[in-house]
């Protein structure tokens, strides 16, 4: 005979399938670090984990924890508090960019509808994650995967549209010209 309606104990059970996800999430790097103390050795997890909505969001979050699941937990919301909006041009990014972090740099560029993310490893993930659909990328520098990830961040934050630098110039779209000092014709 079934109890209806009867709790079973423990603990409750969230449906997960009714909560939509906001951000993807992917670990790009996972190491095992240690430090000497007094008394031995301390081992420590630390997780560099890429979130992004797939619309224009990306952040990345790099922390240490006692256990994986909690480094990627910590990861994660840090990641949250460091978002980042890609402008974005026809499924695209508007021009090409060069930044070096570090040793690392980054060189991306934009690229015609259908050609997809052509990058490698650490760029791959932060690019999909953001949902930029065509670009191509090139890790020219250092293969470190954390300085390559800050690198791409970097790129983005410096990512312009055409619009927003005219308005920062004080251009008017229509014309070519920038505006001469008053007095000064």
């Amino acid at each position: 005979m079934k109890h209806v309606g009867r709790r079973t104990g423990g603990r409750r059970q969230r449906d997960r399938r009714s909560e939509p996800k906001e951000f993807e999430q992917k670990v790009v790097d996972l190491a095992r670090v240690t430090r000497v103390m007094a008394g031995g050795k301390r081992m420590r997890f630390r997780a560099c984990v890429a979130i992004g909505d797939g619309k224009g969001r990306v952040g990345i979050g790099i922390t240490k924890g006692v256990d994986v699941t909690m480094a990627i937990n910590k990861a994660v919301n840090q990641a949250k508090k460091r978002l980042v909006r890609i402008p974005m041009k026809n499924e695209t990014i508007p021009h090409v960019i060069r930044v070096k972090y570090g040793g690392a740099q980054i060189l991306l560029k934009p690229a015609p509808k259908g050609t997809g993310v052509i990058a490698g490893g650490p760029v791959r993930i932060v690019l999909e994650l953001g949902g930029v659909q065509n670009v191509v990328g090139k890790m020219l520098g250092s293969q470190n995967k954390i300085n390559n990830v800050y690198a791409v961040m970097e790129a983005l934050r410096s990512l312009r549209l055409p619009a927003d630098v005219r308005k920062l110039r004080g251009v008017r779209s229509g014309s070519n010209r920038a505006p001469t000092p008053t007095g000064q014709e």
